[in-house]
Protein backbone atom coordinates (compact mmCIF):
# COMPACT_ATOMS: atom_id res chain seq x y z
CA UNK A 1 0.00 0.00 0.00
CA UNK A 2 1.21 3.50 -0.81
CA UNK A 3 2.51 5.14 2.41
CA UNK A 4 0.24 8.17 2.12
CA UNK A 5 -2.79 5.97 1.43
CA UNK A 6 -1.94 3.92 4.50
CA UNK A 7 -1.45 7.05 6.61
CA UNK A 8 -4.87 8.30 5.50
CA UNK A 9 -6.43 5.01 6.59
CA UNK A 10 -4.65 5.19 9.95
CA UNK A 11 -5.80 8.77 10.48
CA UNK A 12 -9.40 7.72 9.81
CA UNK A 13 -9.10 4.89 12.34
CA UNK A 14 -7.58 7.22 14.93
CA UNK A 15 -10.23 9.90 14.37
CA UNK A 16 -13.01 7.32 14.78
CA UNK A 17 -11.50 6.27 18.13
CA UNK A 18 -11.23 9.90 19.20
CA UNK A 19 -14.90 10.51 18.46
CA UNK A 20 -15.94 7.28 20.14
CA UNK A 21 -13.52 7.66 23.07
CA UNK A 22 -12.22 4.18 22.24
CA UNK A 23 -8.98 2.49 21.27
CA UNK A 24 -7.83 -0.75 19.61
CA UNK A 25 -8.24 -3.55 22.13
CA UNK A 26 -7.29 -7.15 22.78
CA UNK A 27 -10.08 -9.68 23.28
CA UNK A 28 -9.42 -10.01 27.03
CA UNK A 29 -7.05 -8.92 29.75
CA UNK A 30 -3.86 -10.92 30.21
CA UNK A 31 -2.32 -12.05 33.51
CA UNK A 32 1.46 -12.04 33.72
CA UNK A 33 2.86 -13.84 36.80
CA UNK A 34 5.36 -11.93 38.89
CA UNK A 35 7.75 -14.81 38.26
CA UNK A 36 7.92 -13.71 34.61
CA UNK A 37 9.69 -10.55 35.76
CA UNK A 38 11.76 -11.72 38.72
CA UNK A 39 12.81 -15.37 38.33
CA UNK A 40 16.58 -15.40 37.58
CA UNK A 41 16.52 -18.81 35.91
CA UNK A 42 13.62 -17.87 33.66
CA UNK A 43 15.40 -14.62 32.86
CA UNK A 44 18.56 -16.50 31.91
CA UNK A 45 16.66 -18.89 29.60
CA UNK A 46 14.73 -16.10 27.90
CA UNK A 47 17.76 -13.89 27.38
CA UNK A 48 19.76 -16.79 25.96
CA UNK A 49 17.02 -17.91 23.59
CA UNK A 50 15.88 -14.47 22.46
CA UNK A 51 18.94 -12.25 22.56
CA UNK A 52 21.64 -14.72 21.60
CA UNK A 53 19.86 -16.67 18.88
CA UNK A 54 17.49 -14.22 17.16
CA UNK A 55 18.43 -11.36 14.80
CA UNK A 56 19.05 -8.11 16.68
CA UNK A 57 19.26 -4.69 15.06
CA UNK A 58 22.68 -3.71 16.43
CA UNK A 59 23.31 -0.57 14.38
CA UNK A 60 21.99 1.78 11.76
CA UNK A 61 23.42 1.41 8.26
CA UNK A 62 24.37 5.08 8.32
CA UNK A 63 26.79 4.34 11.17
CA UNK A 64 29.00 2.57 8.59
CA UNK A 65 28.88 5.09 5.74
CA UNK A 66 31.78 3.81 3.61
CA UNK A 67 34.31 0.95 3.31
CA UNK A 68 36.52 0.80 6.39
CA UNK A 69 33.89 2.36 8.67
CA UNK A 70 33.58 0.36 11.85
CA UNK A 71 31.82 0.31 15.16
CA UNK A 72 33.03 -1.72 18.13
CA UNK A 73 30.56 -2.34 20.93
CA UNK A 74 29.73 -4.78 23.67
CA UNK A 75 26.24 -6.25 23.55
CA UNK A 76 25.25 -8.14 26.67
CA UNK A 77 28.88 -9.03 27.44
CA UNK A 78 29.56 -10.08 23.83
CA UNK A 79 32.29 -7.95 22.16
CA UNK A 80 31.21 -7.18 18.59
CA UNK A 81 33.01 -5.49 15.71
CA UNK A 82 30.85 -4.18 12.86
CA UNK A 83 32.74 -3.11 9.76
CA UNK A 84 31.96 -2.31 6.15
CA UNK A 85 34.35 -4.16 3.87
CA UNK A 86 36.10 -2.93 0.76
CA UNK A 87 33.31 -4.62 -1.22
CA UNK A 88 30.71 -2.45 0.53
CA UNK A 89 29.28 -5.36 2.52
CA UNK A 90 28.72 -4.85 6.24
CA UNK A 91 29.95 -7.71 8.41
CA UNK A 92 29.97 -8.57 12.09
CA UNK A 93 32.74 -10.31 13.99
CA UNK A 94 33.54 -11.16 17.54
CA UNK A 95 35.94 -8.42 18.58
CA UNK A 96 38.46 -10.99 19.76
CA UNK A 97 41.92 -11.80 18.44
CA UNK A 98 42.31 -15.43 17.34
CA UNK A 99 45.74 -15.65 18.99
CA UNK A 100 45.29 -15.06 22.72
CA UNK A 101 41.82 -13.52 22.87
CA UNK A 102 42.65 -9.83 23.27
CA UNK A 103 40.10 -7.24 22.14
CA UNK A 104 41.03 -6.04 18.66
CA UNK A 105 39.28 -2.68 18.81
CA UNK A 106 38.40 -0.37 21.67
CA UNK A 107 34.68 0.41 21.88
CA UNK A 108 33.78 3.26 19.57
CA UNK A 109 33.57 4.19 15.91
CA UNK A 110 36.07 5.15 13.26
CA UNK A 111 37.64 4.25 9.94
CA UNK A 112 40.39 1.72 9.45
CA UNK A 113 42.33 0.06 6.65
CA UNK A 114 43.17 -2.86 8.92
CA UNK A 115 42.87 -3.95 12.54
CA UNK A 116 45.95 -4.65 14.63
CA UNK A 117 45.71 -6.54 17.90
CA UNK A 118 47.25 -4.41 20.69
CA UNK A 119 48.69 -7.48 22.40
CA UNK A 120 50.92 -9.22 19.81
CA UNK A 121 50.22 -7.17 16.67
CA UNK A 122 48.36 -9.78 14.65
CA UNK A 123 46.71 -8.00 11.72
CA UNK A 124 43.29 -8.44 10.09
CA UNK A 125 41.84 -6.72 7.04
CA UNK A 126 38.42 -5.07 6.99
CA UNK A 127 36.88 -8.35 5.78
CA UNK A 128 38.15 -9.97 9.00
CA UNK A 129 40.84 -12.00 7.25
CA UNK A 130 44.11 -12.67 9.05
CA UNK A 131 46.79 -10.90 7.00
CA UNK A 132 49.81 -10.73 9.26
CA UNK A 133 51.41 -12.53 12.21
CA UNK A 134 54.26 -10.78 14.01
CA UNK A 135 57.32 -13.04 14.06
CA UNK A 136 55.57 -15.53 11.79
CA UNK A 137 58.77 -17.46 11.11
CA UNK A 138 59.12 -18.30 14.79
CA UNK A 139 55.46 -18.64 15.77
CA UNK A 140 54.36 -21.81 14.00
CA UNK A 141 51.72 -22.79 11.48
CA UNK A 142 48.61 -20.60 11.40
CA UNK A 143 46.61 -19.38 8.41
CA UNK A 144 43.73 -17.18 7.39
CA UNK A 145 41.63 -20.31 6.97
CA UNK A 146 41.92 -21.19 10.65
CA UNK A 147 42.66 -17.90 12.43
CA UNK A 148 40.67 -15.12 10.77
CA UNK A 149 38.20 -13.24 12.97
CA UNK A 150 35.16 -15.23 14.08
CA UNK A 151 32.23 -14.04 11.99
CA UNK A 152 28.70 -13.58 13.28
CA UNK A 153 25.61 -13.95 11.08
CA UNK A 154 24.90 -10.45 9.72
CA UNK A 155 22.51 -8.98 7.17
CA UNK A 156 21.81 -5.42 6.16
CA UNK A 157 18.17 -4.61 5.53
CA UNK A 158 15.91 -1.52 5.66
CA UNK A 159 18.67 0.74 6.97
CA UNK A 160 19.68 -1.54 9.85
CA UNK A 161 22.43 -4.09 10.54
CA UNK A 162 20.92 -7.30 11.90
CA UNK A 163 23.22 -9.64 13.80
CA UNK A 164 22.92 -12.94 15.66
CA UNK A 165 25.28 -12.98 18.64
CA UNK A 166 26.09 -16.71 18.41
CA UNK A 167 28.73 -17.77 15.86
CA UNK A 168 27.68 -20.70 13.73
CA UNK A 169 23.98 -19.87 13.89
CA UNK A 170 22.12 -19.16 10.67
CA UNK A 171 19.89 -16.21 9.87
CA UNK A 172 17.18 -15.72 7.25
CA UNK A 173 16.50 -12.03 7.80
CA UNK A 174 13.86 -11.81 5.08
CA UNK A 175 11.85 -14.57 6.74
CA UNK A 176 12.34 -13.03 10.16
CA UNK A 177 11.12 -9.59 9.09
CA UNK A 178 8.40 -10.78 6.74
CA UNK A 179 5.84 -8.07 5.94
CA UNK A 180 7.37 -5.85 8.62
CA UNK A 181 10.25 -5.09 6.25
CA UNK A 182 7.96 -3.08 3.98
CA UNK A 183 6.84 -1.02 6.98
CA UNK A 184 10.44 -0.30 8.01
CA UNK A 185 11.39 0.55 4.43
CA UNK A 186 8.97 3.50 4.48
CA UNK A 187 11.15 5.10 7.19
CA UNK A 188 14.18 5.34 4.85
CA UNK A 189 16.50 5.14 7.83
CA UNK A 190 19.60 5.25 5.64
CA UNK A 191 18.73 8.83 4.63
CA UNK A 192 18.67 10.33 8.13
CA UNK A 193 21.44 12.20 9.95
CA UNK A 194 22.67 10.73 13.24
CA UNK A 195 22.70 13.52 15.80
CA UNK A 196 23.69 11.70 18.98
CA UNK A 197 23.66 8.35 20.75
CA UNK A 198 23.68 7.62 24.47
CA UNK A 199 23.28 4.65 26.77
CA UNK A 200 20.53 5.01 29.36
CA UNK A 201 20.43 2.59 32.33
CA UNK A 202 16.98 1.33 33.19
CA UNK A 203 14.96 -1.19 35.18
CA UNK A 204 14.32 -4.84 34.36
CA UNK A 205 13.95 -5.63 30.65
CA UNK A 206 10.23 -6.34 30.46
CA UNK A 207 9.23 -3.41 32.68
CA UNK A 208 11.36 -1.03 30.63
CA UNK A 209 10.11 -2.43 27.33
CA UNK A 210 6.42 -2.30 28.24
CA UNK A 211 6.58 1.49 28.50
CA UNK A 212 7.33 1.74 24.78
CA UNK A 213 4.22 -0.25 23.85
CA UNK A 214 1.27 1.80 25.10
CA UNK A 215 -0.06 5.33 25.51
CA UNK A 216 -2.24 4.50 28.52
CA UNK A 217 0.34 6.17 30.80
CA UNK A 218 1.06 9.30 28.73
CA UNK A 219 -1.26 11.69 30.54
CA UNK A 220 0.02 10.80 34.01
CA UNK A 221 3.72 10.07 33.44
CA UNK A 222 4.50 12.49 30.59
CA UNK A 223 2.24 15.57 31.03
CA UNK A 224 5.10 17.96 30.26
CA UNK A 225 6.97 15.93 27.63
CA UNK A 226 5.49 13.51 25.09
CA UNK A 227 2.08 13.70 26.76
CA UNK A 228 1.82 17.30 25.60
CA UNK A 229 1.69 16.05 22.02
CA UNK A 230 -0.15 12.70 22.15
CA UNK A 231 -3.63 11.64 23.22
CA UNK A 232 -3.48 9.24 26.14
CA UNK A 233 -5.18 5.83 25.84
CA UNK A 234 -5.72 6.05 22.07
CA UNK A 235 -3.70 3.43 20.20
CA UNK A 236 -3.91 1.70 16.84
CA UNK A 237 -2.33 -1.75 16.80
CA UNK A 238 -1.21 -3.89 13.86
CA UNK A 239 1.00 -6.98 13.97
CA UNK A 240 3.50 -8.49 11.52
CA UNK A 241 4.38 -11.86 12.98
CA UNK A 242 6.40 -11.12 16.14
CA UNK A 243 6.72 -7.46 15.19
CA UNK A 244 4.22 -4.63 15.61
CA UNK A 245 3.29 -1.13 14.62
CA UNK A 246 1.44 1.09 17.05
CA UNK A 247 0.01 4.49 16.24
CA UNK A 248 -0.83 7.25 18.70
CA UNK A 249 -3.09 10.18 17.99
CA UNK A 250 -1.55 13.62 18.25
CA UNK A 251 -3.31 16.39 20.12
CA UNK A 252 -4.12 17.99 16.77
CA UNK A 253 -6.07 14.94 15.56
CA UNK A 254 -9.46 16.58 16.14
CA UNK A 255 -8.63 19.17 13.47
CA UNK A 256 -9.21 16.52 10.81
CA UNK A 257 -12.90 16.40 11.69
CA UNK A 258 -13.41 19.87 10.19
CA UNK A 259 -10.93 19.51 7.33
CA UNK A 260 -11.84 18.02 3.93
CA UNK A 261 -9.97 14.74 3.38
CA UNK A 262 -8.49 16.17 0.19
CA UNK A 263 -6.58 18.62 2.41
CA UNK A 264 -5.46 16.15 5.07
CA UNK A 265 -1.80 15.77 5.92
CA UNK A 266 -2.31 12.63 7.99
CA UNK A 267 1.23 12.22 9.31
CA UNK A 268 0.89 15.59 11.03
CA UNK A 269 -1.82 14.15 13.25
CA UNK A 270 -0.65 10.63 14.10
CA UNK A 271 2.58 9.20 15.50
CA UNK A 272 3.81 5.82 14.22
CA UNK A 273 6.05 3.59 16.33
CA UNK A 274 7.57 0.52 14.70
CA UNK A 275 8.32 -2.25 17.19
CA UNK A 276 10.80 -4.95 16.22
CA UNK A 277 10.78 -7.98 18.50
CA UNK A 278 12.40 -8.23 20.97
CA UNK A 279 13.90 -4.81 21.69
CA UNK A 280 13.74 -2.28 18.84
CA UNK A 281 11.48 0.78 18.82
CA UNK A 282 11.57 3.41 16.07
CA UNK A 283 9.45 6.43 16.81
CA UNK A 284 8.73 8.79 13.92
CA UNK A 285 8.26 12.30 15.25
CA UNK A 286 6.73 15.33 13.58
CA UNK A 287 9.32 18.02 12.99
CA UNK A 288 11.90 15.99 11.06
CA UNK A 289 13.18 14.04 14.04
CA UNK A 290 13.19 10.37 14.98
CA UNK A 291 14.24 8.29 17.98
CA UNK A 292 15.61 4.75 17.69
CA UNK A 293 15.70 2.74 20.92
CA UNK A 294 17.44 -0.60 21.48
CA UNK A 295 16.91 -2.16 24.92
CA UNK A 296 19.39 -4.80 26.09
CA UNK A 297 18.96 -6.88 29.25
CA UNK A 298 21.73 -6.51 31.79
CA UNK A 299 23.63 -9.25 33.65
CA UNK A 300 20.82 -9.50 36.23
CA UNK A 301 17.01 -9.31 35.89
CA UNK A 302 17.07 -5.86 37.52
CA UNK A 303 19.16 -4.06 34.90
CA UNK A 304 18.97 -2.90 31.28
CA UNK A 305 20.85 -0.58 28.98
CA UNK A 306 18.96 1.37 26.34
CA UNK A 307 20.90 2.65 23.37
CA UNK A 308 19.01 5.80 22.36
CA UNK A 309 19.78 7.27 18.95
CA UNK A 310 18.46 10.69 17.94
CA UNK A 311 18.10 11.26 14.20
CA UNK A 312 17.30 14.35 12.17
CA UNK A 313 16.04 14.41 8.60
CA UNK A 314 19.12 16.45 7.69
CA UNK A 315 22.16 17.79 9.45
CA UNK A 316 21.10 20.79 11.57
CA UNK A 317 22.82 23.93 10.31
CA UNK A 318 20.84 27.03 11.15
CA UNK A 319 20.30 28.28 14.70
CA UNK A 320 16.63 27.32 14.44
CA UNK A 321 17.42 23.79 13.24
CA UNK A 322 20.01 23.27 15.99
CA UNK A 323 17.61 24.56 18.64
CA UNK A 324 14.82 22.26 17.42
CA UNK A 325 17.13 19.25 17.40
CA UNK A 326 18.48 20.00 20.86
CA UNK A 327 14.95 20.44 22.19
CA UNK A 328 13.84 17.12 20.72
CA UNK A 329 16.89 15.33 22.07
CA UNK A 330 16.29 16.77 25.53
CA UNK A 331 12.60 15.88 25.62
CA UNK A 332 13.04 12.23 24.63
CA UNK A 333 15.88 11.78 27.12
CA UNK A 334 13.77 13.30 29.90
CA UNK A 335 10.73 11.22 28.97
CA UNK A 336 12.68 7.95 29.07
CA UNK A 337 15.33 8.45 31.75
CA UNK A 338 13.52 10.74 34.19
CA UNK A 339 9.93 9.64 33.71
CA UNK A 340 9.47 6.13 32.27
CA UNK A 341 12.49 4.58 33.96
CA UNK A 342 11.85 6.28 37.30
CA UNK A 343 8.36 4.79 37.28
CA UNK A 344 9.88 1.50 36.15
CA UNK A 345 12.26 1.48 39.11
CA UNK A 346 9.25 1.80 41.39
CA UNK A 347 7.50 -1.04 39.57
CA UNK A 348 10.62 -3.15 39.96
CA UNK A 349 10.66 -2.55 43.71
CA UNK A 350 6.98 -3.44 43.91
CA UNK A 351 7.43 -6.74 42.09
CA UNK A 352 9.15 -8.27 45.11
CA UNK A 353 6.83 -6.74 47.70
CA UNK A 354 4.23 -9.51 47.65
CA UNK A 355 1.43 -7.09 46.77
CA UNK A 356 0.68 -9.01 43.56
CA UNK A 357 1.03 -12.58 42.39
CA UNK A 358 0.47 -11.41 38.80
CA UNK A 359 0.22 -8.19 36.83
CA UNK A 360 -2.86 -7.54 34.71
CA UNK A 361 -2.29 -6.29 31.15
CA UNK A 362 -5.38 -4.43 29.97
CA UNK A 363 -7.41 -4.93 26.82
CA UNK A 364 -6.37 -1.39 25.91
CA UNK A 365 -2.70 -2.49 25.97
CA UNK A 366 -2.73 -4.89 22.99
CA UNK A 367 0.91 -4.32 22.03
CA UNK A 368 2.06 -5.22 25.54
CA UNK A 369 -0.04 -8.38 25.32
CA UNK A 370 1.36 -9.25 21.89
CA UNK A 371 4.92 -8.92 23.19
CA UNK A 372 4.30 -11.28 26.12
CA UNK A 373 2.38 -13.76 23.96
CA UNK A 374 5.13 -13.77 21.34
CA UNK A 375 7.76 -14.40 23.99
CA UNK A 376 5.67 -17.16 25.58
CA UNK A 377 5.19 -18.85 22.22
CA UNK A 378 8.89 -18.66 21.47
CA UNK A 379 9.72 -20.19 24.86
CA UNK A 380 7.03 -22.86 24.59
CA UNK A 381 4.97 -21.34 27.39
CA UNK A 382 1.43 -20.03 27.39
CA UNK A 383 -0.03 -16.67 28.38
CA UNK A 384 -3.02 -16.72 30.71
CA UNK A 385 -6.01 -14.71 29.54
CA UNK A 386 -8.59 -13.54 32.06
Amino acid sequence: MDPNTESMALARRALAHLHGRTTDQASATLEQPIDAYTNPERYRREVDRVFRHLPLALALSLELPHPGSYRALTVMEVPVLLVRGSDGVARAFLNVCRHRGAQICKPGTGTAERFVCPYHAWQYDIQGKLTGVFGAATFGDVSAQTHSLTELPCSERVGLLWVVLTPGDTMDIDHWLGAFAAQLETLRLHDWYLVTQRDVPGPTWKVAWEGYLESYHHNTVHPNTVGKFTIGNLTLHDTYGPHQRIVFGRRSLSELATTPESEWQPDHHIRKIHIGFPNLAISGILGDHCMVSQIYPGPTPETTITRQSVLAARRPVTDAECAATEAFSAIVLTAVRDEDYVIGAGVQAGLKSGANTALTIGRNEPAVQHFHQTLAKLMGQSGRAA
